[in-house]
């Protein structure tokens, strides 16, 4: 199957990280392209796009796409997770950056990638890995996980309030017969939430395979560690945007901003500051962008997506 991902907010992304010809600029999530070859297209001689993704399936597919934009900048696109973006640049002789796109979560690909085991719509192994080398898959988590472990992810990174009686009925099943496919585990889900709570609101599995997605690949522990590094990295005037697909990872990035964007915390009746604490960043978007109603009508997975800007100072 090809790699289609339709790029989310595209023109709000572009416009936001105010490209320079001369620029360079990390696409840290590259899926498909469709970010990056609009920002390709805006690079002069001296420009440079860097491409970074854990997805060989996406690297190929950027690869042919970037290769088709007529542009006078150059790319390079490497493959591994946008946790290691600092070494990246460094390995392309950059000391810093002028601007970072980060579109999270899973793409519209890899859902529809039945093989993949992202989805409850599909039956297929349990997998999950955006990085095919990773040791650790869903069928590791479900099947050998205890169920303490198993309850606090699904309440954690799935916000259900369902966990505790998800996790037993996963251990009990399992005891009789491994969990393999996506299937098997999507019918224990329904199984365990009462039939009153399964009427309303999305399908029962959407939480928990969320979860478990997110625990595969450290999703949300790679988000808190690279947010101090991006700003590490960018240039003053440059800018990070961020397009995030859960309330948790929302929460991640504004709190990360705020925190970045705080000055002086001394008490008010200090005459001088002696903290010390001087803001990094000054946030461009107060509240998160969100996608326009003709874009959720061409593309009703953006649906979730909140989109969230800051510059460094």
């Amino acid at each position: 199957m090809e790699f289609e991902h339709k790029p989310i907010m595209l023109d709000e992304c572009v416009e936001f990280l105010n490209i320079r010809p001369d620029g360079t600029y990390v696409d840290g999530t590259l899926g498909g392209g469709g970010h990056s070859s609009e920002i390709l297209k805006r690079l002069g001689k001296d420009g440079l796009l860097i491409g970074i993704d854990q997805d060989e399936n996406a690297i190929k597919a950027a690869e042919r796409k970037l290769s088709s934009v007529e542009t006078q900048g150059k790319f390079v696109i490497e493959h591994t997770n946008f946790e290691n973006i600092r070494e990246v640049v460094k390995k392309h002789k950059k000391d810093s950056v002028d601007g970072i796109i980060l579109d999270l979560g899973v793409s519209s690909h890899q859902l529809d990638e039945g093989e993949r085991g992202f989805s409850y719509r599909h039956d297929a192994p349990l997998d999950m890995r955006m990085d095919r080398n990773n040791p650790l898959d869903a069928s590791t988590i479900v099947n050998t996980w205890s169920q303490e472990e198993l309850a606090s992810i699904i309440r954690e990174y799935g916000e259900e309030k369902w966990a505790s009686r998800i996790a037993e009925f996963i251990v009990r099943n399992r005891k009789t017969q491994k969990i393999s496919t996506t299937g098997q585990l999507a019918d224990i889900i329904k199984t365990a939430i009462p039939a009153a709570a399964r009427r309303e609101g999305p399908h029962p599995a959407k939480r928990t395979f969320q979860a478990i997605r997110i625990a595969v690949n450290r999703e949300l522990e790679v988000l808190e560690k690279v947010l101090e590094d991006v700003t590490d990295i960018l240039r003053p005037g440059g800018r990070i945007v961020i397009i995030t697909f859960h309330s948790l990872e929302d929460r991640i990035v504004k709190k990360a901003f705020q925190k970045l964007a705080q000055s002086c915390i001394c008490p008010k009746d200090l005459p001088q500051c002696v903290c010390g604490i001087k803001p990094k960043l000054k946030i461009i978007t107060r509240k998160p962008v969100t996608p326009s109603e003709e874009e959720l009508e061409e593309n009703p997975r953006a649906r979730s997506a909140k989109l969230r800007v800051a510059e460094k100072l």
